[in-house]
């Protein structure tokens, strides 16, 4: 049985992909600290959900930060990871303006410790999470994984870039096979209560207004949870290798030229309008929003937009799920965990 060292096992996108991995038969060591960012509870519900699947006996939750010195280490070396999966972080852009402090301790030193632990007890393959955020100020859409990325507009966006050269240097020091890759606007059940979607389909349904910032002139490439871990599970198979030739890199990889890394968008490939995934908020909910549009927020982008070839090329995988079954879905279990009754 392959072991799979999850960070962030509590959290939205941790949650579903422990999920999934205990399902397709892998044991799974997750490490979550429970932070108060937003509600515990919730967190606590997805740990023991897992607990509760088919497998969960495969399951061991560990709950500490992952900055802690020594920590991280010490479960590589009591568990030997095959696979590592890092997706604890200080989320959220406009936080990250307010508290950037907690970015600093939980995305660079945080990172820093897993790959000191990967150095001393090199895993199989490691992915970790970067973020769309992370292409900033670019205007050339679909974002593609080899455009340079070196603008970003948010503390948030700055510290994952900064995972991704930091990964890259161990990675070319101690020939570590390392997948960065850079999620777009992520949606489904069990999402994060300070994501648009769960605050929308929570206001409409307590009759008050949504924020709608840019007065609705914001596109996004929302890409279903499902899909994104269903990307990850497969990308798990595909470690990249060091070239023998720097040069001799296919057109489109973002392979490093002297290291086994590389740069991955999971997207939906599919730039939306967020007036349209409110539509859809507002047909799954069965109520019309009151919409207060308002001026852009400092640190956000208009725009994103993936460019996933490179995905599909090296998983034959792309997400498909559309915006309406998506946002169906995650009603269906807003209404079931809160016992909300719909119309």
């Amino acid at each position: 049985m392959k072991t799979v060292f999850v960070t962030g096992s509590a959290g939205f996108i941790g949650f579903h992909l422990s999920r999934l991995l205990l399902a397709q038969g892998y044991r799974v060591v997750g490490l979550d600290c429970l932070s108060d960012y937003y509600d515990v509870s919730l967190k606590k519900d997805r740990h023991e959900l897992l607990v509760k699947e088919p497998n969960g006996e495969n399951f061991i939750p560990v709950i500490g930060k992952i900055e802690e010195p020594g920590l991280v280490m010490e479960l590589f070396r009591t568990h030997t990871p095959d696979y590592v999966v890092h997706l604890a972080a200080q989320a959220g852009v406009r936080y990250s303006i307010e508290n950037p402090r907690s970015y600093l301790e939980s995305n660079l030193i945080g990172t820093f410790e897993i790959l000191e632990a990967a150095r001393a007890y090199p895993p199989l393959h490691m992915l970790l999470a970067s973020t769309s955020s992370a292409y900033g100020a670019n205007t050339e859409m679909p974002y593609r994984e080899t455009q340079r990325a070196d603008h970003q507009m948010s503390f948030y966006a700055a510290t994952k870039k900064s995972n991704e050269n930091m990964a890259h240097s161990y990675s070319h020091l101690f020939d570590l096979p390392i997948t960065m890759f850079r999620f777009f606007t992520v949606y489904g059940p069990w999402g994060r209560p300070d994501m648009a979607l769960f605050k929308f389909v929570k206001a409409i349904f307590e009759g008050k207004p949504i924020d709608v910032y840019n007065h609705g002139e914001m596109k996004r490439d929302f890409t279903y949870v499902e899909d994104l871990v269903e990307a990850i599970r497969l990308l798990l198979d595909v470690a990249p290798e060091r070239p023998a030739n720097g040069t001799d890199i296919k057109q489109g990889d973002s392979l490093s030229p002297v290291a086994p890394h590389r740069v991955i968008n999971i997207g939906n490939s599919k730039s939306e309008q967020l007036t349209d995934f409110i539509d859809a908020i507002e047909l799954a909910v069965g109520r019309k929003a009151v919409r207060n549009y308002m001026d852009m927020q400092p640190g956000d982008v208009p725009a994103t937009w993936a460019e996933a070839t490179l995905l599909r090329d090296l998983t034959g995988y792309s997400p498909k799920t559309d915006i309406k079954d998506g946002v169906a879905r995650f009603v269906d279990w807003y209404c079931e965990y809160y016992q909300v009754p719909k119309n």
